[in-house]
This record gives C-alpha cells, structure tokens and sequence, in this order.
C-alpha cells in the first residue's frame, strides 16, 4: 500500500469545511481525475475517476463518521483499493486544519506507476488546495450532513 498524507489550513470554521467535505457528489469540483460520486445512502458512494488514462469504477463505505471531528472510509467493491480518513481540527473561530490520510493499494500497471511517480501524492496535494480555494471562494457550504456512523 501507498500511504498519502497531506494537511492544510483553510480560512472558514470547523464546521464549514466539514459540512463541505460531507458533500461527496461535488468533490469533482476540486478533485483531479474525480469524474463522478454518486451518494447511494448515508453510508455508501459509487466513485467514477480517471487515473493514467483509465477509468476506474468502485464504491466506498464510511466506517466512521463524527460531526466536526472526521470522516473514515473504505473501498467495498471495483477495481481500486483505498481506505482513509480527513479529520479537522479546529484553530480558532474561523481557521481549521484539514488532514486528509489515505492507504492506496497498487493493483495494476497503472496504479503501480502512478504510486512509483509520485501522481497520488501529487493530485491529493492539489486537491487539498483546491478544497481550500473551494471552500473560501464560495465563502460557506453548499449542504451538511451531520449525522453520525460509528465504527463496528
């Protein structure tokens, strides 16, 4: 497995940049390669993305979840493999840390040369500054959910 770890601080509340992230249908928005993400439950997402000129299709399930705190996930089905989590940790009233850990698994050919070159790293960083560009240019969240799933 790839391990990726990427933080940056954005300039809104705590909860603001957690209500965002808890919108997973506009990650395309920010996210490289992210084609489309369809919520299927509380619980569920189908993830459409390019990676090295190949579409890839495969579906999440967040095993943890808590309001201002974090967001875990894993792969359930297709053909990536990739578990993580995003925290935030609040600076004070207007200023968060975002921290976004991901473990990608290399599965084929272009998976491995992606993680050997460095373009997971790479896109992540450059979606952690698009979240930030996102989040501060729209100057509030576009929905919330606040809801929470326990792990087990």
């Amino acid at each position: 497995m790839s391990m990726v770890t990427e933080t940056i601080e954005v300039d809104v509340p705590v909860s603001t940049a957690y209500n965002q992230w808890t919108q997973f249908e506009e990650f395309p928005k920010f996210m490289e390669g992210v084609e489309e993400v369809v919520q299927l439950d509380a619980r569920h997402n189908r993830w459409t993305m390019e990676l090295g000129g190949i579409t890839r299709e495969f579906e999440t399930e967040i095993i943890d979840q808590l309001a201002d705190e974090r967001i875990a996930w894993r792969t359930t089905r297709g053909e990536t493999r990739q578990k993580g989590m995003v925290s935030f940790q609040r600076l004070d009233e207007s200023h968060t840390r975002v921290q976004l850990v991901m473990d990608v698994e290399a599965r084929d050919i272009a998976e491995k040369t992606a993680a050997a070159t460095g373009l997971i790293e790479r896109r992540v960083k450059g979606d952690m500054r698009r979240f930030k560009d996102f989040i501060e240019g729209r100057g509030g969240e576009s929905g919330a959910w606040r809801g929470r799933i326990a792990p087990g």
